[in-house]
């Protein structure tokens, strides 16, 4: 007697437990007079997603890539990143159709997936907007030293690189702290920026790449494409410059000197370039026709920046030979390499100015974000205080200030850049993954936790099987819908359906994509046991996506829906994933560290916490807030 009350009342926990986990946040229906007016065109929306993806701090990345990874053909980069931004997008102005009010990955995760999944894409997201504004501001730290001659890292190297350990930098960068306390008092203050302030850094951001891309009309030479070991010989200086990789700072010389895994490695790192126009779709309620409108803008707004960042590299590239570019400076310096020092010094002012106001807009982004976590209970609570006064975060821009200046003070920029690129691809895997799932599911209604009529209806079905029902004809019955659906829309059973060929189309594309990460020239070679291996993935691949595409799709009107079904979200997801496995080990290890931490948070604080973890798990739907 004893012990069966135990294993009742343990049963009861774990399933209150596991209810927990997976407790959805409800999506609170839209009123009438919240809806906005119509009245952006596609010419506003492209201006919006402009002004908030061109961005200084992907210049700073350009003579890292370029010089160490991938040398000219960072300009192929760009375009890989291009096409999966574009593929990101598109599936994310569907996500946005489907849930209007929320305007981040985070809110659209806890209302599709739940708590646990929630927690886990905003606390990544938290570690790339963090390690982010730490590379701004070293970026920052960087170009503010070479104005002075590099007089300031010399004499902080001196001091301090004897007592540095040899896994951080060789010397505490106290300059990186300088704008991190200058946007944390701006943002803390309530200091309120003017439009006309944001025109004119919007401005600096479109005058750059003009300014790069007319420069290098006039001052490059094509012969940088196509340098050799003998330039490299000659130039002065060649050997101190150093590359990690084992090519050596030349590589194979030409247009693409480290190979197609440079570029795949170099998409992987320019993976943020385009991380902003999020804000199309968040105005896309407010577009004048937006089946048409947000799709069109989006596009527009990524092909004009992929414009501007390849033509920036592509001048660069030919005014400076790839191995003698600044790392992380490399626009100013480029202008004194070919003797314009006054205009090396204009474009050192304006990149200044210019990487300020990305910083502005990252640390803006991290505290909303960190606060939005704390009121739900996630994270600690009081991270969510407002300030009366200027109703702003302050415990969130001071958590956003201080992670950023643990990251910036001790690391090299080297160290961190790859460090927050794995919550990005994971963000952007998650809404490829959630518009592939949805479109096939019955109950689309987050905001009750109702039976649907058809589980209502599945009741007898199910006490039928169980009271002895043929186990052949059930596995029969199965495997028939999965080819030929009974129905016409979709049902619990079809839904479920997909829900399995994803998470198995997933787990698919990822061991193909270490398998074409690790051994690509074995794979296209011939290699009976790889070769055989990648074709049979491939098939398996086909089948699943075919039966994806047999299942039928929910027919509820929305303004704009991802065309190609299951094909478009398919690619967009193995594309993440092959870039995420490009990324380096050491980058990898300190990714399952930040999330090891996040772990104890949620199970130590967030779950019991949070609005599931303080309430009944029976309903878990009703748990809602304003």
């Amino acid at each position: 007697m004893v012990s069966s009350t135990m294993s009742r009342i343990l049963c009861q926990y774990v399933l209150q437990f596991g209810q927990k986990l997976v407790c959805r946040r409800p999506l609170e229906p839209i009123e009438e007079s919240e809806s906005p007016t119509a009245h952006l065109n596609i010419l506003d929306l492209v201006v919006l997603g402009v002004g908030r993806s061109l961005g200084a701090g992907v210049y700073v990345l350009i003579g890292f890539i370029a010089k160490l990874i991938a040398g000219p053909s960072v300009v192929i980069c760009f375009l890989v990143d291009s096409l999966s931004s574009v593929l990101f997008g598109l599936c994310y102005a569907e996500l946005g159709a489907r849930m209007p009010r929320f305007d981040s990955v985070y809110l659209h995760s806890y209302v599709i997936l739940g708590q646990l999944c929630a927690f886990v894409i905003g606390w990544n997201l938290i570690l790339s907007l963090f390690v982010g504004t730490a590379c701004v501001a070293k970026a920052w730290s960087i170009a503010f030293d070479s104005l002075t001659g590099n007089h300031i890292s010399q004499a902080l190297e001196g001091t301090f690189s004897p007592y540095m350990p040899s896994a951080l930098a060789t010397f505490p960068d106290f300059v990186a702290l300088g704008p991190l306390l200058l946007i944390t008092g701006v943002l803390v203050l309530g200091v309120p920026v003017s439009a006309w302030i944001i025109k004119v850094f919007t401005s600096l951001n479109i005058l750059i790449p003009i300014f790069m891309i007319v420069s290098g009309f006039i001052k490059g030479d094509l012969h940088n494409w196509r340098l050799t070991e003998q330039d490299y010989k000659n130039t002065s200086g060649a050997s101190d410059i150093s590359r990690t990789g084992g090519l050596g700072p030349l590589g194979s010389g030409g247009f693409v000197p480290f190979g197609f895994e440079g570029i795949l490695h170099g998409a992987a790192v320019f993976f943020r370039s385009y991380f902003g126009f999020d804000v199309i779709v968040t105005k896309g309620r407010e577009a004048r026709n937006p089946q048409r409108s947000v799709p069109l803008s989006m596009v527009i707004s990524i092909f004009i920046c992929f414009l501007a960042y390849s033509a920036v590299s592509a001048a660069l590239t030919l005014m400076v030979p790839y191995y003698q570019l600044h790392h992380y400076n490399p626009l100013p310096q480029a202008f004194f390499h070919v003797g314009w020092a006054p205009a090396g010094y204009v474009m050192a002012v304006v990149f200044l100015c210019t990487l300020l106001y990305s910083l502005l807009g990252a640390m803006f982004v991290l505290s909303r974000l960190i606060c939005a976590m704390a009121d739900d209970g996630l994270l600690f609570r009081g991270l969510g205080w407002i300030h009366a006064g200027t109703h702003r975060p302050i415990m969130a821009i001071l958590a956003s200030g201080t992670l950023a200046a643990i990251i910036a003070l001790p690391f090299e920029l080297r160290d961190i850049v790859e460090f927050m690129l794995i919550g990005i691809m994971l963000a952007y895997t998650f809404v490829a993954f959630s518009v592939l799932v949805l479109r096939y599911q019955a109950d689309q209604n987050f905001s009750t936790s109702k039976k649907t009529e058809e589980e209502t209806e599945m009741g007898p079905v199910i006490e039928e099987s169980a009271s002895g029902s043929i186990p052949e004809a059930g596995m029969s019955n199965f495997l028939k819908s999965l080819w030929f659906p009974a129905s016409t829309i979709p049902t619990q059973k079809s839904g479920q359906i997909v829900y399995g060929c994803v998470f198995l189309l997933v787990l698919l594309l990822s061991i193909l994509s270490l398998i074409l990460a690790q051994w690509p020239r074995r794979v296209f070679s011939g290699d009976p046991v790889l070769t055989t291996v990648a074709v049979l993935l491939l098939l398996l691949i086909t089948g699943v996506s075919v039966i994806i595409w047999r299942q039928p799709q929910d027919p509820s009107p929305l303004y704009f829906k991802v065309p190609a079904l299951p094909v478009l979200p398919l690619v967009s997801i193995f594309v993440n994933i092959y870039l995420m496995v490009q990324i380096t080990s050491g980058a990898w290890v300190q990714f399952g560290i930040w999330n090891a931490i996040g772990f104890v948070i949620y199970f130590g604080y967030g779950i019991r916490h949070s609005l599931a973890g303080n309430d009944e798990p029976q309903p878990p739907a009703s748990n809602s807030r304003t």
